[in-house]
């Protein structure tokens, strides 16, 4: 029986986002998709969260947009990371880093 995906933390999708799109440019449905399947479904992605901070990281800098067509032939927006969005993604994964490590300390038996 498969795990019920599990509700993200607060602030942890921009990084998300942001890591996904430096492996390279794609539209809102393939980032989605791509986070499923990188954490075995553990992480599901709703549209209306995920556009907002898309639409968030665009109006920041971090991300560019144009448009484009999708793997099915339709119209699609696609994002791609800018120099500055490569710049935060480093800050915010550094940052992930050492609270998750924080965590594990803690979660460690003595």
């Amino acid at each position: 029986m498969a795990a019920k995906p599990m509700d993200l933390l607060q602030g942890t999708l921009d990084v998300l986002v942001l890591r996904t799109l430096a492996w390279g440019s794609m539209h809102g449905y393939a980032v989605s998709r791509s986070i499923h399947q990188r954490t075995d479904g553990v992480l599901e992605i709703e549209d209306a969260p995920l556009y907002k901070a898309l639409h968030r990281l665009e109006q920041a800098g971090f991300v560019s947009a144009e448009w484009g067509l999708s793997e099915n032939n339709r119209r699609a927006r696609y994002y791609a990371l800018t120099p500055a969005g490569r710049r935060q993604l480093r800050t915010e994964e550094s940052a992930w880093r050492r609270y998750a490590e924080a965590v594990f300390k803690v979660l460690e038996p003595t």
